[in-house]
C-alpha cells in the first residue's frame, strides 16, 4: 500500500499525523476566533454526536454553505427512495446552522472530520456509509482514501474544478490522480469541467449539469419582506449581492452616479461574509446608511443598507428586479446567479465567473445584456433598467428562463449513482 501511495499523499498523511496531538487544542483556538462549535468539537475529532441508524447509509460531504445547499434537492431525491438514510457532513459553523434548519426529515447533520487518520477512522468506523458523495471539490486525502480502503463506493458530484486549480494540481499530478482515481465515478457540471477532470486523472466522469439549477427558490420570511417593502416604499432599489472588499468600492461609485438621476435611490449591499458590515459602514463614508445586523430601519434619508446578515438572500433577491452578482469583478470566480435568477431578478455580472460559467452563459444569454466591468457599466444597466420596469421585469422573466434550462441534474445524478447502491448491495 505504502508503495502505491504517492510521496505527496504520504507527506499529508505524516503531517497530519504529528499535528493530532494538538487538534484539540488548534479546534479550541478556532471556538474562541467563532470558527467552531464549541459544543460540537469532538465531531471535528471523529466522535459522532449521535448513533448511527439501521439500513442503508448515503454519506454526502459539502465543505460549507453553497456545497451543502446546492446538495439539499438530491438529498431530498435519495431520501425519496424509503430505504436510505443520509448523514450530511459540512466543515462551517454557518452550513452546520443551515443545514439543521434545512435538512429534511430522515436526514442527520455532523461536522466532517479533521483529516487525520484517527479522527477520520474514528467518523468511518462509527458510521460504516455504504457511499459517499463528495460535493464540488473538496479532496481531503485522508478522508477519501480511507473511505475507499473500507470499500465505500464514492462519487464526487456536482464537480467543479476552475482552470486555475486544475493548473496548480499538475504540480502535484500523481497525488491528485491518487485522490480522483479513489472515486467509482465523477459527476461533472459541464463538459469543460469533464475535460480538466480527466488530464488529472479520473476515469468514469460523465457530464450531468448542475444540482444548484434544481434547487427550490431561496426561502423567505414574509413577514420581513413586507416589512422591508414598507420602508423602502416604492424606491428604485440597487442590490449588490455577495459581495467582497474591492467590489462594494465600485458599487458606491455607481451609487452616487445613479442618485444624480435617481435621488431617492436605496443601495443594498450584502457582503458574502457578514463580519464586514463595520467595513462597508467606513466605506460609505458621508452616505447615510444602515445596518441590518444593529436592527436599524430604512429610513427616507437612507442611502445605503447594509444587509450583513445570515441566510437572508431569497429575502434581499426579492426586494429588487435586478442585482449585481459580487464575486465577479475581482476573481473569486462567482457566485450562483441561479439563485436571483429563479425568482426573477435579472442579473449583472463581472469577468469573474470560473466557479459557475455554465450558470452564468444560460442566464446572461438569456437576458442579452448583464456583463459589467466598472461602475460606470453598473451605473448604466440600472439606469436602463430603473428608468424601464417593464424591461427589468422582462429581463427577470428571461433570467428565469435562462435558469430553468439547466435542470434536470439531479434525475441524471441519482440515476448513476442508483448503481452505486446496487453494487455496494
Amino acid at each position: 500500500m505504502r508503495s502505491r501511495t504517492p510521496p505527496g499523499l504520504l507527506g499529508w498523511r505524516l503531517a497530519a499525523r504529528l499535528v493530532t496531538p494538538f487538534a484539540r487544542l488548534l479546534l479550541s483556538q478556532r471556538a474562541m476566533r467563532g470558527k467552531e462549535d464549541p459544543a460540537r468539537l469532538s465531531e471535528r475529532l471523529g466522535l459522532a454526536g449521535i448513533a448511527r441508524p439501521a439500513g442503508r447509509l448515503v454519506w454526502i460531504h459539502g465543505a460549507s454553505v453553497g456545497e451543502s445547499l446546492s446538495a439539499l434537492p438530491l438529498i431530498e431525491r435519495l431520501l425519496a427512495e424509503g430505504d436510505i438514510n443520509v448523514l450530511v457532513t459540512s466543515g462551517t459553523v454557518t452550513s452546520a446552522a443551515i443545514m439543521q434548519a434545512r435538512l429534511p426529515q430522515g436526514a442527520i447533520h455532523q461536522y466532517v472530520p479533521l483529516d487525520t487518520p484517527r479522527a477520520v477512522a474514528r467518523f468511518l468506523d462509527h458510521w460504516k456509509p455504504d457511499a459517499g458523495l463528495l460535493v464540488e471539490s473538496d479532496l481531503w486525502p485522508n478522508l477519501i482514501q480511507g473511505a475507499a480502503a473500507r470499500g465505500v463506493r464514492l462519487a464526487l458530484v456536482n464537480a467543479r474544478i476552475s482552470a486555475r486549480s486544475a493548473r496548480r494540481w499538475r504540480f502535484a499530478r500523481k497525488s491528485v490522480a491518487a485522490l480522483l482515481g479513489a472515486f467509482d465515478v465523477v459527476l461533472a457540471q459541464d463538459e469543460e469541467i469533464a475535460e480538466r477532470l480527466r488530464r488529472l486523472g479520473a476515469s468514469d466522469v460523465r457530464v450531468v449539469g448542475s444540482l444548484k439549477a434544481d434547487a427550490p427558490p431561496l426561502a423567505v420570511d414574509e413577514t420581513a419582506l413586507a416589512a422591508l417593502k414598507n420602508q423602502i416604499a416604492g424606491r428604485p432599489v440597487l442590490l449588490a449581492a455577495q459581495t467582497h472588499p474591492g467590489e462594494d468600492e465600485t458599487v458606491l461609485p455607481a451609487h452616487d452616479t445613479l442618485r444624480a438621476r435617481f435621488p431617492d435611490l436605496l443601495t443594498v449591499l450584502v457582503p458574502r461574509h457578514p463580519e464586514r458590515g463595520g467595513d462597508l459602514a467606513m466605506l460609505c463614508g458621508t452616505r447615510p446608511y444602515a445596518r441590518r445586523s444593529e436592527g436599524a430601519s430604512i429610513a427616507s434619508d437612507t442611502a445605503i443598507y447594509i444587509a450583513d446578515t445570515l441566510g437572508e438572500m431569497g429575502l434581499f433577491y426579492r426586494l429588487a428586479p435586478f442585482c449585481f452578482i459580487g464575486g465577479t469583478l475581482v476573481p473569486m470566480g462567482g457566485h450562483n446567479p441561479l439563485e436571483p435568477a429563479a425568482l426573477h431578478c435579472a442579473v449583472l455580472a463581472g469577468p469573474h465567473i470560473a466557479n459557475a460559467r455554465s450558470a452564468f452563459d444560460a442566464v446572461l444569454g438569456a437576458q442579452g445584456f448583464g456583463r459589467v466591468i466598472t461602475s460606470g457599466d453598473i451605473a448604466r444597466e440600472a439606469a436602463r433598467l430603473i428608468a424601464d420596469p417593464q424591461a427589468a421585469g422582462a429581463a427577470g422573466d428571461a433570467a428565469a428562463r435562462g435558469a430553468a434550462s439547466l435542470s434536470g441534474a439531479v434525475e441524471r445524478s441519482a440515476a448513476i449513482l442508483k448503481t452505486l447502491f446496487d453494487a455496494r448491495a
